[in-house]
């Protein structure tokens, strides 16, 4: 196991002495699956100074198709296109937050760890902590800036799709992890699918538990390490949730604890669901 990422991980302070020394692309990735425009509303009612809004369904997924999930993951031409518009390049530090529990500012720091960007990190405890640190907020949007030369390399081995996971039930290289709510994992409620229950093998780690529910802020490495090998038989973990999101979070707390073997089903239950309907 390698050691812990001290870099995916910032500090209020470490965000305000990195923007005396630099010019950090901060990216605001609010949202609300039950009112997707909920996000942008918020953001322009104020955001952290200098933030780009990121929807989830425009900027961090692609359209959506009959398989692949409720939001795919963009291909690397989008995603390179929208991390350029941005002013992004190989070497600009990201940084992301959101206002719930990392549940999409997740998605936006695994795709650009996914696509090769080095310098990507969450803000730890979101927009609550930016304000209980005292620090305010503005209405207006960033000035255009010119394009940049980020170039999207991606890391193909670190997903795994309903083709490479079906044959190998029973018999996996990969414990499978949901991040769903116990409810829709145990198949009690399902409020999104047209099928409840989860993938036969997978356990549960829900991905609110990666985070103290009070302040909202990350648990330790070490807590996370615990967490993880409490459930870890030596095979990887390959995580999913509803549609590749909130799974997010458990790859990015498995990557903070030095796990670096994770995997992602982006199409999670969602895709599974859509398959599973086509074979009947």
């Amino acid at each position: 196991m390698k050691k812990n990422d001290e870099t995916a991980l910032i500090e209020i302070a470490d965000l305000l002495e990195l923007q005396k020394n630099s010019t950090p692309v901060i990216l605001d990735c609010r949202y609300e699956l039950a009112d997707p425009e909920s996000g942008a509303r918020a953001y322009t009612a104020g955001h952290i100074p200098g933030a780009h809004y990121a929807s989830l369904h425009r900027d961090l997924s692609a359209p959506v198709q009959h398989f692949g999930g409720r939001h795919p993951m963009p291909s690397s031409v989008q995603f390179q296109q929208y991390a350029r518009s941005l002013g992004i390049n190989s070497d600009t530090p990201v940084v992301v937050y959101d206002d719930n529990r990392l549940g999409f500012a997740a998605r936006a720091w695994f795709l650009f760890y996914f696509f090769g960007h080095k310098t990507v990190s969450i803000l730890n405890g979101g927009l609550r902590a930016w304000l209980d640190a005292g620090q305010a907020l503005e209405t207006s949007e960033p000035t255009p800036c010119e394009l940049g030369n980020f170039s999207a390399t991606p890391k193909e081995n670190l997903l795994v799709h309903y083709e490479q996971l079906k044959p190998t039930l029973g018999n996996a290289p990969w414990q499978l992890v949901d991040a769903r709510d116990q409810e829709r994992f145990e198949g009690l409620e399902e409020p999104i699918d047209p099928i409840a229950g989860h993938i036969p093998t997978a356990i549960n780690q829900p991905w609110k538990r990666m985070t103290d529910e009070s302040s909202g802020k990350v648990k330790s490495p070490q807590a996370l390490s615990q967490q993880w090998e409490s459930l870890a038989d030596g095979r990887p973990l390959l995580n999913y949730c509803g549609s590749g999101v909130t799974a997010c979070v458990n790859f990015f707390a498995q990557h903070l604890a030095g796990r670096h073997d994770s995997l992602l089903y982006p199409g999670s239950w969602s895709d599974w669901c859509a398959h599973q309907q086509e074979e009947k």
